[in-house]
């Protein structure tokens, strides 16, 4: 029975890994696979992280299930971080929220919520967007559609077009919308631009989903959740998937966050009974060691404050990096790239085409996925100027 399905295509990024490990090239340099590098190359683990995994050593005492939920100190610190402290969703327990296996993980669980309340409705997505995005909320029989997001020839947002296709959008339609840093461009909506986003919101009566796991890779944390919390500050319904992937660095932990912001307490409790019905649905408990790390981290003053250090350090190394090849760039061939300094946080189009992009990986083994989205984490002092020649070689 099971030989009648066919080979599917390797993953765009998945496949670019593997063809990064066998090349030969000993000069390669790998800017696709989105994960934080230090100036080593190393994906490190945080030091506030190293901390809380040798005090959850020294005090857990049983490996037994935890929760369909969750654990909850994680949940409450998640939602403060991203709402802040004392936010008025929190104090009248109007947010339903489990831990779910990754920001997928969340993005799935809240994709078959929005199925369950109505299976007609359409989710909209940002043209471009991340490539599981498609796979994660079609694949629970959701209808998809995009709205205009980013230009390659002025490397910058099309927010004119945007709005003109939100402003189409139907009521009880869902918005995927990006939070700080997290779409492939690197490119950021301002807050005057969040702040048309929730006038739409308001006059269509759509409902945000925003997708975040990139808070603190932008300006600051504080700075970076200002779309999330306009938007929870001002509607009566948001849904949130958020990651602990980047900012934290427990990639292989795959922890996230499944939130969604209610109309009322009542809504709230019926709300929790479906996401974590679902959740147990998919994959019955959620693994507890991830979640139990930020737990401490959130929920101890110095462990928290040293890692928001550490997250400031990766922030303004990756503006550095940024700075550094843009203005490589420039002296090499005298075209302006500046825009890689006005985009934010991990990534950045690099805005040349296809044909150029397998020319960089053919002549020069430099990796990044065709659409010339590259991770400015994979950026160093000591491949920047080759990175730059290569770019300009197929200018």
């Amino acid at each position: 029975m099971l030989e009648v399905l066919e080979q599917l295509p390797a993953d765009p990024i998945l496949g670019l890994s593997a063809a990064f490990k066998q090349e030969t090239n000993p000069k390669k340099v790998d800017l696709g696979v989105g994960v934080y590098k230090d100036e080593q190359g190393r994906t490190p683990i945080l030091h506030a992280v190293a901390k809380a995994q040798n005090i959850l050593l020294a005090n857990e005492d049983s490996k037994t299930y935890i929760s369909p939920q969750g654990v909850q100190g994680f949940i409450d610190g998640m939602l403060e971080l991203l709402l802040g402290k004392g936010h008025k969703t929190l104090i009248e327990q109007r947010v339903a929220a489990v831990q779910a296996p990754g920001g997928c993980g969340s993005l799935r669980i809240l994709a078959e919520l929005l199925k369950r309340a109505n299976g007609d409705l359409t989710v909209w997505v940002s043209d471009p967007t991340w490539a599981n995005h498609i796979p994660l909320i079609g694949s629970a029989g959701l209808k998809i559609e995009t709205y205009p997001y980013f230009d390659k020839n002025t490397a910058s947002i099309k927010f004119d077009q945007m709005v003109a296709c939100l402003e189409k959008v139907n009521k009880g339609d869902v918005v995927l919308l990006h939070g700080c840093c997290h779409n492939p461009t690197g490119a950021d909506l301002t807050k005057e631009q969040w702040n048309k986003v929730l006038e739409l919101a308001q006059q269509r009566g759509f409902l945000p989903f925003l997708d975040i796991a990139y808070l603190g890779f932008g300006d600051s944390i504080e700075d970076d959740a200002y779309g999330v919390r306009l938007l929870a500050d001002n509607l009566p319904e948001v849904i949130i998937a958020a990651s602990c992937s980047k900012n934290f660095g427990l990639y292989r932990e795959r922890v996230g966050l499944a939130a969604i912001i209610s109309a009322n307490r009542q809504s709230r409790d019926a709300l929790q009974t479906q996401i974590q019905a679902i959740a147990r649905a998919i994959y019955s408990m959620p693994p507890s060691y991830g979640g139990a790390l930020v737990d401490i981290i959130l929920n101890n003053d110095e462990l928290k404050s040293l890692w928001m250090d550490e997250v400031t350090e990766m922030r303004e190394r990756m503006q550095t990096l940024r700075r550094l090849l843009a203005d490589k760039i420039k002296e090499k061939s005298g075209k302006d790239f500046d825009f890689i300094t006005r985009q934010k946080g991990m990534f950045s189009y690099l805005c040349i085409s296809p044909e150029q992009v397998k020319r960089m990986r053919s002549e020069h083994a430099v990796y990044f996925v065709d659409s010339s989205r590259v991770n400015i984490a994979g950026i160093s002092h000591q491949n920047v100027d080759y990175i730059a020649e290569a770019l300009v070689a197929v200018l």
